[in-house]
């Protein structure tokens, strides 16, 4: 089962605010903003909105996780996280949102035969 770093980093923090009994406002800045997930295969041509803060979570289906890696083209706005494997536990490549703005993003897969990727993340300021 692939996992994303990122969706337990989410279930955690939030599981821990739950457990606490507070509850803080999403301005603040330990909030966690839960990833958007999409297929690979899904996002040619597309436009992915998020919020700084936000992940995009991308899952490979039957291709190995590492076997992809990304560029975009301004990274203020957004940086590609390559995906990996650790201790029988699979985190699927991602987008982090890191500013407000919009960028093209393309991957690129390294098992060959596939053509890249491409598609735009429009990232939004928190509200």
């Amino acid at each position: 089962m692939k996992i994303s770093k990122f969706v337990v980093a989410a279930v955690l923090v939030v599981a821990g605010v739950g457990l606490s009994g507070c509850s803080t406002s999403s301005d603040e800045p330990g909030d966690v903003i839960a990833p958007i997930t999409m297929d690979a295969g899904d996002l040619q041509g597309k436009t992915v909105d998020l919020v700084v803060g936000q992940v995009l979570n991308i899952n490979t289906g039957d291709l190995a996780v590492d076997s992809y890696t990304g560029e975009v083209a301004d990274e203020e706005v957004a940086e590609f996280v390559a995906g990996y494997e650790q201790d029988g536990t699979t985190f699927n490549p991602g987008v982090s949102a890191l500013a407000t703005g919009e960028s093209s993003v393309t991957l690129t897969n390294d098992d060959g035969g596939i053509q890249p990727l491409e598609f735009t993340v429009v990232v939004s300021p928190r509200s």
